[in-house]
């Protein structure tokens, strides 16, 4: 039983280590890990994203690319990843090869600070627990707003939403990979300087678990 939790409390250090850029065969692993361990929070939180038939999304800080097919399954159009880390932009793309060779998907390899995509490109932007590593809050957010077309929607979906239950080593790691947990307040503040409008957030209390939309 000791040996059983300390391993878990090293994969888990392991883990938050990675996460922000997972790289080489740790990253490999991570990133299939996340694609099951994740799927309850991204299921509970797109239950409250209403997706149309024809909305074009993308997916930023894509990863494994388990949500890229979730959106291809709700949407008729192209659906767009974006990582910025090499192993996650080949897991996506191996994940959703035949969606990709369809003409149906696209993976792209870039940083939510600098979109590759015209002004107005997208019905839908996600990042499922992705937000915590980004470089500037604001101005991604505006870089964002800037791909959205008029009364788009961002959706950003988070495992966790306060720090209280991490121990106090998880607490010097995140501190350590610059990992920013931001509360509702600060999420509604930084949406609203970037430029978006009716802000909700919807939380699962059990669970610490946090989902955020709002409106361009």
């Amino acid at each position: 039983m000791v040996k059983d939790v300390n391993r878990n409390a090293r994969e888990d250090e392991e883990l938050l280590r990675n996460a922000r850029k997972p790289q080489g065969e740790l990253g490999d692993r991570l990133l299939d890990r996340m694609n099951k361990s994740h799927e309850g929070l991204a299921q509970w939180g797109v239950s409250h994203l209403d997706i149309a038939y024809d909305d074009v999304i993308i997916d930023i800080g894509c990863g494994g690319g388990v949500n890229v097919e979730r959106f291809l399954k709700l949407t008729k159009e192209k659906v767009y990843g974006l990582d910025y880390s090499e192993v996650s932009v080949e897991k996506s793309t191996l994940r959703n090869q035949e969606a990709i060779d369809e003409g149906r998907c696209e993976i792209i390899q870039g940083s939510v600070s600098q979109l590759p995509f015209d002004d107005m490109t997208f019905d839908i932007a996600t990042g499922f627990e992705t937000v915590y590593f980004w470089p500037d809050l604001v101005n991604d957010l505006k870089e964002v707003h800037r791909v959205l077309k008029d009364d788009g929607i961002i959706f950003l979906c988070n495992e966790v939403s306060s720090d209280d239950g991490f121990s106090e080593d998880k607490k010097e790691i995140s501190k350590s990979i610059e990992m920013n947990i931001y509360s509702d307040d600060e999420f509604e503040i930084a949406l609203r300087e970037a430029g978006f409008s009716d802000v909700i957030c919807f939380h699962e209390e059990e669970k610490d678990w946090v989902c955020i939309i709002a409106l361009k």
